[in-house]
């Protein structure tokens, strides 16, 4: 019996001492996990500002790109970087805290949809200060969320202009991308896009007629009830929905268009 005793109190004393060094382990792994994290980010970081040029820089100011902090990378340059890296939540995390432009544009395209949250949503459209930022996170990953729809109606009455921005361009992109959404769905978003078309500020005016255009496109049915719509906008006194009427009747009642798209 004193025998028996002994014997499992020393296989308890082994257990116990590998579950101390399993823990140990483990949290020299994480330790190394969180290491490996952050020389990834450097080296990206180092990455994209050898594939930058002044020039490009710029360029981008001139194109009304926030180039404060940008490297002067192109589109291209950051897809096939993206490709190479594959999806990295972790990453595209670090990323964005970097606050660089282009970074920030990146892990947009490294994030997984799947592990996108509307806090995340929240927190990053906040920070959104430029117009192509704006069109290539909700491009690369907003638009594949759960929550896209609802942000699209939510964002669309907010003050804030790329947020408004985003709101807009969702409804574009949605248009495009939901292959399987019934007409209904966007035709819903006519008394959101109404409430938009007078506002003056450019880079809101130019994503409304974004998604009068995207919405007239998606079908010849959709199309009728677009110009429809559009008619009715062009009663508005408003410098800038005359505008966007103007510029999106010019493409949805153009002949070639209609001929593109399905019955």
């Amino acid at each position: 019996m004193v025998c028996v005793l002994i014997q499992s109190i020393r296989l308890r004393s082994a257990f116990f001492c590998y579950l101390q060094f399993e823990n140990i382990i483990v949290s020299r792994l994480r330790a190394i996990d969180r290491l490996g994290c952050v020389l990834d980010l450097n080296e990206v970081l180092a990455r994209l500002e050898k594939s930058g040029s002044e020039k490009d820089r710029q360029g981008m100011a001139r194109f009304g790109i926030n180039a404060e902090k940008a490297f002067g990378v192109r589109i291209p340059v950051m897809r096939a970087l993206a490709k190479e890296i594959g999806k990295d939540r972790a990453l595209a995390d670090r990323l964005w805290r970097s606050g660089y432009h282009e970074a920030r544009i990146l892990a947009g395209m490294v994030d997984d949809p799947k592990s996108v949250t509307e806090r995340q949503m929240e927190e990053w459209v906040v920070e959104f200060n430029s117009w192509d930022l704006c069109d290539q996170v909700i491009l690369n990953l907003f638009e594949k969320t759960p929550f896209a729809y609802k942000k699209a109606v939510e964002w669309h009455k907010r003050d804030e202009e790329f947020v408004k921005r985003a709101g807009y361009v969702l409804m574009a992109r949605l248009a495009v991308c939901d292959k399987k959404a019934d007409d209904a769905v966007f035709i819903r978003f006519f008394p959101f896009i109404k409430k938009g078309v007078t506002d003056e500020r450019n880079f809101v005016k130019k994503a409304v007629n974004w998604a009068i255009r995207q919405i007239g496109k998606r079908n010849r049915a959709l199309n009728k009830r677009t110009v429809a719509f559009c008619r009715e906008l062009r009663e508005i006194d408003s410098p800038s929905a005359r505008w966007i009427v103007a510029d999106a009747m010019r493409e949805l009642t153009d002949e070639k268009t209609i001929g593109r798209l399905k019955k």
